[in-house]
Parts: C-alpha cells; sequence; structure tokens
C-alpha cells in the first residue's frame, strides 16, 4: 500500500491534482465559515452551476475554461447581490432561479453543437482536466484569496454576524461583499475543475458543518475548517487512487464520515455533562 501511495507522486497529473486540491480545499473551507454562518451556503451551488454554463461556452469559443468563467462568475455574483437587494425575488429563489438556467444553457449548448467534450468532466470534475497552466493558475489566485481574507478577516467577521453593525461602525458593507463574492466566485471556478460544478458546494459547506459541532468560536471553527478540508481531500484523493473511484464523489463521501463523526463526538460530550 505504501508503495502504491508512493507511485500516485510519480504521475505528473497527480501532483498537480494534489497541491491544486490541497489550495482550493484551503481557500473553500476559508470561505465556507461565513457563507454557512450567513445562511448563504447555496451560494456556492448556484455560482458553480453558472461556472458550468460559462466552461461550456468557453468550450465552444475556444478559449480557456478558467480563465472565461472567472469573470462570468464573479459579474454574476454581483448581480445576485444586487438583485437581492432591491428585488421582489429572494435570495435562494435568486440563486435558484440563476442556477437552474445556467446548467440548462451549459446543457443545451453542448448538445446542439455537438463539442468533443466529456461533459461529465464538468458536472463530476476529472483530475486528468488540470493543466500546468491550470494548476500556475490556481496557486496564483489561491495565494491572492489567502492573503485577501487574512487581511479582511476583521470585516469579515463583522459582516458574518451583523451587517448592520458592521455598517454603523464605519465598514464599507458594499465593498467587502463584493470581495468576499468575489472570492467565493472563484474559489467556485477553481475548484470545477477538480470536483465538478455539482460537486464543489461540498468543500465550501461540509468541514464547517462538521466543526460546528463541536466548537463554537468563530475562529476555532475556521481553523478546525482547514484542518478538516484538509484532511478530506488528501484521504479523498488517496482512496480514489487507490480504488479506482470517482475522485470528487470520494472526497465527499469521506467529508459526509467525518461529518458524522464529530456529530457523534458532539453528541456523547453533550451526554456526559
Amino acid at each position: 500500500m505504501i508503495n502504491d501511495i508512493l507511485e500516485m507522486f510519480s504521475y505528473s497529473f497527480m501532483v498537480r491534482a494534489i497541491i491544486a486540491g490541497l489550495l482550493i480545499s484551503l481557500c473553500a473551507s476559508l470561505i465556507g465559515v461565513s457563507l454557512v454562518l450567513r445562511r448563504n451556503s447555496m451560494i456556492g451551488d448556484g455560482l458553480s452551476h453558472v461556472g458550468f454554463g460559462s466552461f461550456a461556452i468557453a468550450a465552444i469559443l475556444g478559449f480557456s475554461p478558467i480563465e472565461f468563467a472567472i469573470p462570468v462568475v464573479i459579474i454574476v455574483s454581483f448581480l445576485i447581490l444586487r438583485l437581492t437587494d432591491n428585488s421582489k425575488i429572494h435570495g435562494d429563489s435568486m440563486i435558484a432561479l440563476i442556477s437552474s438556467s445556467s446548467l440548462a444553457i451549459g446543457t443545451f449548448l453542448v448538445s446542439i453543437t455537438g463539442i468533443n467534450t466529456d461533459i461529465n468532466n464538468y458536472l463530476f470534475g476529472s483530475i486528468l482536466s488540470i493543466s500546468s497552466k491550470d494548476l500556475i493558475l490556481s496557486v496564483i489566485l489561491s495565494i491572492i484569496i489567502v492573503l485577501l481574507y487574512t487581511f479582511s478577516y476583521n470585516k469579515i467577521f463583522a459582516l458574518t454576524f451583523d451587517e448592520k453593525f458592521a455598517k454603523s461602525i464605519g465598514i464599507n458593507t458594499n465593498l467587502y461583499n463584493m470581495i468576499f463574492a468575489s472570492l467565493c466566485s472563484v474559489v467556485v471556478v477553481l475548484g470545477m475543475r477538480l470536483m465538478g460544478s455539482l460537486l464543489i458546494s461540498s468543500l465550501i459547506i461540509f468541514p464547517t458543518l462538521s466543526s460546528m459541532q463541536i466548537f463554537k468560536k468563530f475562529k476555532s471553527v475556521v481553523i478546525s475548517s482547514v484542518i478538516v478540508s484538509l484532511i478530506s481531500f488528501i484521504f479523498g484523493i488517496t482512496i480514489s487512487y487507490l480504488n479506482a473511484t470517482p475522485t470528487g464523489a470520494t472526497i465527499v463521501i469521506v467529508n459526509l464520515v467525518i461529518f458524522i463523526m464529530f456529530k457523534l463526538l458532539s453528541c456523547f460530550v453533550v451526554s456526559k455533562r
């Protein structure tokens, strides 16, 4: 088994997937804490469907999928924020409207154009689809996300729990909401190459939900989410390689197992009090 694991690192596509996956898992766990606590978990799922439509259009036009999808998804995330603030349509309804429409448009365009694209790679991800160019872009953008999150930590903390209070103490809530929406968009698009549009939201939601079963303080949940996310990815991609199972699905199952373990542990701790 050890030899098989060591062999895994002899393949360049696996090394690219591991590096990109670790960075994406780190960024997704950071973004996920605020999304879950603000009850905006489904925005990641909605943006991933927009990313799917963007990937399909990029494939048809011959553009680089990630470079094309990132600005499109960011614009849509701004649009969602704008419309939910100034529209009679509630946030969850707006996300459902945009996500289902984007998924339908992407599927429709792929089918009628007959481009040589495996739609399953877009829906469920593929470690073979991560190129050296994608890896470099993932590293650069992940570093930017971590730096922006670190320097905006106090602002994000305030926005997460009380946006009105944050505004009253002089925080430009509109600006930081846009920054946060941009970070979420970039994480979703980067993660789609590995996890696919249907599974990427799990990287955002699961680590936070697991951590919240044990920890109650914001900082503790953030740290725990990062650790859980990285461990889930490492175990998931290793199990996937050793057993030839779908990478994205395996990572999600590992996250699910960890969530159940944390839930049982929290119940045990409560019963002992």
